[in-house]
């Protein structure tokens, strides 16, 4: 299946797809686990009931998004990206917009939809903590910035995106409704503070590494890479106190070869069933506001939808127009 995929793929990308891809498209995301399961949860079915091929293909690249709507050779036709990216590129006409007469966004979260994109799940970055590793574990930002209470190693997101910058200010007493625009000059001094006891994952499955090996015992993690780890016997505790949500969301690219199939998928994609199933595989929320109907109690319980009360929501506006910017400091910030 594998070797089919990458040729697949590649006979796209070459413009060689003849007659037998005819009625193929491609989706597009960060592979691994998450990837995995968007292909049971939406594409399996979908090819079922429509009798439409989904190629997977990834992992998602924003360089390779623009060389190709630049380039007139779009061969991606849908594909999983950050939220912030999405409006910033929808902004920039690298998106095609969507046709809500087939995608029903009546039923999907506010939050996470646009002329461009509807959320594909959200997340939120929470306080996790390997328990039989440190004598306590932190329960706020403000825990995980003070290293004299909490001495030793902790995990944060590697890349520029939303998430650490917030944690930072809101552990130096910002309130969560003052967050924007981001006082940079404020979270990069209180990032000083913690800097050299930082341990930066720039992955799923290496954030679970760090904590399950103690090597960072606590820090920020995507909530559902915790539950995942939990699962597999690691005693790990998560506190949701400001948990702070983003979501990835799902786009066309313009000049798509398949939108038709393209609008479709994300149609299926995003029904109650579908985001319920995908939450159920990933721990991550679903998007549609009627899954939460479809999903055993327990599992539903440990998501994000259900911390809402705690929740800092990352201002995907501000990202989008800021994140070039950000993403210029924040890299020369970490490399001194």
């Amino acid at each position: 299946m594998r070797n089919f995929i990458l040729t697949a793929s590649v006979a796209l990308t070459l413009g060689l797809a003849g007659p037998a891809f005819a009625a193929d498209m491609v989706f597009t995301s960060w592979g691994g686990t998450t990837q995995d399961a968007q292909k049971a949860s939406w594409a399996d079915g979908f090819t079922d009931s429509t009798k439409i091929t989904v190629i997977q293909d990834g992992p998602t690249d924003y360089g390779k998004i623009k060389a190709m709507v630049e380039a007139g050779a779009t061969n991606w036709d849908v594909v999983d990206v950050e939220g912030d990216y999405a409006v910033q590129a929808g902004k920039a006409g690298l998106l095609e917009k969507l046709d809500f007469s087939v995608i029903d966004k009546s039923k999907l979260d506010p939050r996470f939809v646009t002329d461009f994109s509807v959320g594909s799940f959200y997340y939120s970055f929470v306080i996790g903590c390997n328990k039989d590793a440190v004598a306590a574990c932190p329960k706020t930002w403000a825990d995980v910035f003070d290293t004299k209470k909490f001495p030793g190693k902790r995990a944060f997101y590697k890349w520029s995106a939303p998430g650490v910058i917030e944690a930072a200010l809101l552990a130096d007493g910002v309130a969560a409704d003052k967050l924007y625009p981001l006082d940079l000059d404020r979270a990069f001094k209180k990032l000083d503070t913690i800097k050299s006891d930082i341990i930066w994952w720039s992955g799923g499955a290496q954030s679970q590494q760090l904590l399950a090996s103690a090597e960072a015992p606590f820090g920020s993690f995507w909530n559902g890479r915790l539950t995942a780890l939990a699962e597999t016997g690691v005693n790990v505790e998560t506190s949701w106190q400001q948990n702070i949500t983003a979501a990835d969301a799902l786009v066309v690219p313009k000049g798509a070869k398949n939108k038709d199939a393209a609008m479709k998928f994300i149609a299926y994609a995003t029904s109650a069933d579908s985001q319920a199933k995908l939450a159920t595989a990933t721990g991550y929320a679903p998007t549609n506001l009627d899954s939460d109907q479809l999903m055993d109690e327990k599992i539903r319980l440990s998501l994000p939808d259900m911390q809402a009360d705690s929740q800092v929501n990352a201002n995907m506006d501000y990202w989008a127009a800021n994140r070039d910017a950000i993403g210029e400091r924040w890299y020369a910030w970490q490399a001194k």
